[in-house]
C-alpha cells in the first residue's frame, strides 16, 4: 500500500512537529513533496521575545510558549 494516501485523522500539522529544528525542515520537506527546504537565517526578535526562522520557504517560523512551531505573520 502506498504512504501517498493519508487517511482522515493522519494529517500532520505544523504545530505537532517536535520543537527542534532537524523536525521542522522534515516535516517541511514532506509537506513541500519532497523539496528540500533550508534554514536562511536564525536570530533572536527581540519584538517577540523569542528565536525566529527564516527559511527558504520564504515563511518565517518560530516556537510559541508552549513549544509548538508557528508560521510569523507580518
Amino acid at each position: 500500500m502506498s504512504s501517498a494516501f493519508v487517511k482522515e485523522g493522519e494529517a500532520r500539522h505544523l504545530k505537532d512537529v517536535a520543537p527542534n529544528l532537524g523536525a521542522l525542515l522534515l516535516f517541511l520537506r514532506i509537506e513541500n513533496n519532497g523539496t528540500v527546504i533550508r534554514d536562511e537565517k536564525m536570530y533572536f526578535s527581540q519584538n517577540l521575545d523569542r528565536d525566529v526562522y527564516e527559511m527558504s520557504d520564504g515563511l518565517i517560523y518560530a516556537l510559541d510558549d508552549e513549544n509548538h512551531w508557528y508560521i510569523i505573520l507580518d
